[in-house]
């Protein structure tokens, strides 16, 4: 059992794989349409989206469409690879 590599616990939450693997499919999303996606709830949705920044996994940009706070989510280059390892290492625990 030494070949399987321990799953990434960051990456192991339902809702944290689920916005990385959305975030994976487009160049950029908006707050709301992660909420609409992953059916969870704001406040939720933000302490994981802080876990993802935090560990660098995503970068997060906030700003203003007119007078409504606006929050864009991209993956960075660390969150595409510990997603592409994640990925490997299931694919391990499977075959």
């Amino acid at each position: 059992m030494s070949e399987f590599k321990p799953l990434d616990p960051l990456l192991h939450s339902q809702l944290r794989l689920a916005v990385m693997s959305l975030l994976i499919a487009v160049e950029e999303a908006e707050f709301t349409f992660l909420k609409e996606k992953t059916e969870s709830t704001a406040g939720n949705l933000s302490v994981q989206l802080d876990k993802l920044e935090k560990a660098g996994y995503i970068s997060i940009e906030k700003s203003f469409r007119g007078k409504r706070p606006l929050t864009t989510c991209k993956i960075t280059s660390k969150g595409l690879q510990a997603f592409e390892d994640y990925v490997e290492n299931l694919k391990k625990y499977i075959q």
